[in-house]
């Protein structure tokens, strides 16, 4: 670099610095700025020979978490101090933790003792898998929930800067946001936070999805304003005569919502009817707040008709994320539905602040926080051994997204419980012996299943029983982190004492079939009764479901596969070696996929939970027991394997689909009219290269709905398919499952 150079980006970073400074949420003291700039000079000088992958100076990066910090999630002097200097014990080798807590102090020192932990779990890979490594992550929780706030904003501002990055690495980094910091910036309350990080998810993972989106959503602009505008003008009358102070904003919805909203309903960009919201923001004291919301919601369902299904009250009953607003559905001009959300200035604040905002407000006397409470809550599934780590960050980050119900004890204590709870999880979030006892349940005085869903405003009595024990049908009656988790724990003790006398037993009734209990017989017998592991496979003949006459099958079908392996090689005059005997054969056929970068030619089988066709963006995994499956890119299971297994993951590209043909389902909905069934298996037949397997239709007042399963050579073929199906009259939907 010339001098001229390192004189500009000189003033650059000292031009950040001021602005951090200056944007700060808090009042900063005298020594507050002080420790500022001691954490800054001190991050200075560790990072001063590194650069960014982008060229920029390193700096940069912990000056933009500490503005994140500052501003955007509005922590304290001790946060912005800790997230400036977040980096320097792992990538400095002068400064070492006692360093750090000599010269800011114990808190600074933990927290970022918390961040460096976190870090270093990359480095893990081949120990555990990430799934091990963010259950790791949140245990950082009950330490000091700053160092997940701070890890949050350091996720934000490496999203913001990875277009310099390698595409793989881009989906790596981009999927783990989605799995586990988008939901974990929800619970905390950071919503701002969330929506970017989920959209910038989006842009790495499905970026012509997230483009296609992004363009509609500025094209429509324009339109979106006039119609805010028209709304506005409605309402501000009746405001103004009731001498309220207001603010009324129009807010678009992320790209990510819009997206999801599309997949959910199967529709197109323009049918998803609520791509706004509009916010009427008001100032009161606290007193007054909830008297004045009710009075806007009156005033604004005066002007226009609301959903009543579509009334939700957080502020009689906030959310546990400290959320509060007053949110309705109605019908604005143009017969548009229209969301409105009723704020206060202090909701306002504490929704797009989330923690910091709601501990400004916080009286001393109030009870414990619900974010600490949750914390606490959260620690014996954390600290969990038995449980499986993917399994359990799949439940938690459920718990972290999922939507809240109130439900009454029998002395009238409201408890929240996540949308879809039932008794089992009510039980367990009372206590764990009563949840393990449980008998039976009362919802509103009468009996009910412990599969019942719970609605808010029920009354829950858990009936107990001494005798009573958890069993295996509980795990498809409970839906928090907290119930599952000690159920399976449960479960596991009892299986593997079964699957002890299991795996004896085994033993003795293969040695009648004079087969050895080894490594490759247990690796056979789990493929052959299709099970995961051979903990299942022990435990099966345990409890007697694998018996005596399936041994025997298994026993024969081992040797028949031996002697057609051999009378094949025989029957070709081909010598047979003993290794070749002993390895299972592999048919060999015509690849349509190749894999990685030297694109290799690997056997592979199509996973069942998208049903790939040639043609759709795919990729690879390698699994335990089932060798490579291909995935398509928007597969349901995508962004949870990219984020716990990404080093299993395979690049795979399509190069030849004239071979093979492959199955499809699309389902069709309209209006229905005579000869309809008639003109759409015409269209299908003239297709060439499309076969129809089955059809099914269903008419209901007028309207049908109906599903086709097809044979199609690949995607183009069916795409021109859906086409032709959409311009049959009465058709109005025609997608693809």
């Amino acid at each position: 670099m010339t001098e001229v150079e390192i004189e500009k980006e000189n003033a650059a970073i000292a031009k950040e610095y001021k602005e951090l400074l200056k944007v700060s949420y808090r009042t900063l003291t005298k020594d507050d700025k002080k420790m500022i700039r001691s954490a800054f000079d001190v991050a200075l000088d560790a990072h001063k020979n590194q650069r960014r992958k982008s060229g920029e100076a390193y700096i940069f990066h912990p000056l933009a978490v500490a503005k994140i910090v500052a501003s955007e999630i509005g922590l304290d002097a001790t946060s912005i101090a800790a997230a400036l200097i977040h980096d320097v014990v792992e990538d400095n080798d002068d400064y070492n933790l006692a360093d750090i807590e000599q010269m800011f102090g114990e808190t600074v020192a933990r927290i970022v003792d918390g961040l460096t932990k976190i870090s270093s779990l990359k480095k893990d890979m081949d120990v555990s898998t990430q799934a091990e490594n963010f259950r790791k992550m949140l245990l950082t929780l009950n330490d000091d929930v700053r160092v997940i706030i701070i890890k949050i904003a350091d996720r934000l501002h490496n999203m913001q800067t990875m277009d310099v990055m390698r595409a793989d690495k881009q989906v790596k980094i981009a999927s783990e946001t989605l799995y586990i910091y988008a939901p974990l910036a929800h619970r905390i309350g950071l919503y701002n936070i969330k929506t970017e990080l989920e959209d910038l998810g989006l842009k790495y993972t499905e970026p012509e999805v997230y483009s296609d989106i992004l363009l509609k959503i500025k094209e429509s602009k324009e339109e979106q304003d006039l119609y805010i505008k028209e709304f506005s003008k409605v309402i501000s009358n009746s405001l103004n005569k009731e001498n309220l102070n207001y603010t009324i904003k129009g807010r678009p919805k992320s790209i990510f919502s819009i997206r999801k909203k599309m997949q959910k309903q199967g529709v197109s960009f323009d049918e998803v009817y609520d791509k706004f919201a509009i916010r009427i923001i008001y100032k009161s004291d606290i007193d007054n707040e909830k008297f004045l919301a009710w009075k806007i919601y009156s005033i604004v369902t005066d002007h226009f008709r609301p959903n009543p299904t579509r009334l939700r009250d957080w502020i009689s009953s906030p959310k546990t994320t400290g959320y509060e607003a007053l949110h309705i559905t109605v019908m604005g001009p143009k017969g548009r539905w229209v969301e409105v959300q009723i704020r206060s200035d202090r909701m306002n604040e504490i929704a797009e602040k989330g923690y910091a905002a709601h501990y400004k407000y916080k009286n001393v006397d109030e009870q414990e926080d619900s974010l600490e409470d949750w914390i606490n809550k959260l620690q014996e599934a954390l600290e969990n051994p038995e449980t499986n780590a993917v399994d359990f960050v799949e439940q938690f980050k459920l718990n972290l997204y999922s939507k809240e119900i109130f439900v009454f004890t029998p002395k009238g204590d409201l408890k929240s419980l996540p949308k879809g709870a039932t008794p089992l999880d009510f039980a367990f979030s009372i206590h764990t012996e009563v949840g393990m006892k449980t008998r039976g349940a009362k919802v509103n005085g009468k009996l009910v299943p412990l599969s019942h869903e719970l609605q808010s405003g029920d009354q829950v009595e858990i009936l107990t029983s001494e005798s009573a024990k958890p069993n295996p049908n509980w795990l498809d009656y409970s839906t928090t982190a907290r119930a599952r988790s000690k159920i399976k724990s449960v479960l596991k003790e009892d299986k593997k004492r079964v699957a002890e006398d299991g795996k004896e037993l085994l033993r003795r009734k293969l040695k009648q079939l004079k087969i050895t209990l080894d490594e490759k017989s247990i690796n056979e017998l789990v493929n052959f009764f299709k099970l995961k592991t051979s903990l299942d496979l022990f435990y099966r003949v345990g409890i007697g479901t694998i018996d005596n006459s399936m041994l025997k099958d298994y026993a024969s079908s081992r040797s028949n596969a031996l002697m057609s392996f051999i009378k094949n090689k025989i029957s070709r005059k081909t010598s047979i070696s003993k290794e070749e005997i002993e390895k299972e054969e592999i048919t060999s056929k015509y690849d349509l996929l190749v894999f990685g970068k030297d694109e290799e030619k690997l056997d592979y089988k199509l996973a069942s939970c998208c049903n790939p066709i040639p043609g759709d963006p795919v990729f690879g995994f390698l699994t335990v027991s089932e060798g490579l499956k291909v995935h398509k890119k928007n597969c349901p299971n995508a962004v949870s394997l990219q984020s716990n297994y990404a080093y299993r993951i395979m690049s795979a590209k399509w190069i030849d689909s004239s071979q093979q043909e492959f199955s499809a389902q699309i389902k069709l909905s309209g209006i229905d009219n005579l000869g309809l069934v008639n003109e759409i298996t015409k269209v299908i037949s003239s297709n060439m290269h499309v076969n129809m397997k089955s059809l099914s239709f269903d008419s209901d007042d007028g309207v049908f709905s109906g599903k086709i399963n097809l044979i199609v050579k690949n995607n183009t073929m069916l795409k021109k398919l859906i086409d032709k199906l959409k311009t049959i009259n009465g058709i109005d939907k025609v997608t693809r499952v």
